[in-house]
């Protein structure tokens, strides 16, 4: 089992920043990738961004320039710095962590979600 506890998700004028936070514990394996998702209302659930253990990264289109995915492997910590925040980024983050083996990504898991809200 892998717990992931995320923090520093709120409430934010547009222009503005915030800066999330995952911690992981438990069996933890690697390689591994960490990263971030997020939900709108009404809307899927969609990659924001990942980096594995190796800090490889991938970003969605939607953020990129503008949101910045890093780690702290000794803390098994994921960061999501986000900067010139827009309405359109008002959603539930999720962090996720996976093991990747030579089979594919197993053993995946999900906190529990931040609320991020950027005002206009």
């Amino acid at each position: 089992q892998v717990q992931l506890v995320e923090s520093g998700g709120g409430l934010v004028q547009a222009g503005g920043s915030l800066r999330l936070s995952c911690a992981a514990s438990g069996s933890i394996f690697s390689p591994n990738a960490m990263g971030w998702y997020r939900q709108a209302p009404g809307k899927q659930r969609e990659m924001v961004a990942v980096i594995d253990s190796g800090t490889s990264t991938n970003y969605a289109s939607s953020v990129k320039g503008r949101f910045t995915i890093s780690r702290d492997n000794a803390k098994n910590t994921v960061y999501l710095q986000m900067n010139s925040l827009k309405p359109e980024d008002t959603a539930v983050y999720y962090c996720n962590y996976y093991h990747i083996t030579p089979w594919g990504p197993q053993d995946n898991y999900w906190g529990q979600g931040t609320q991020v809200t950027v005002s206009s």
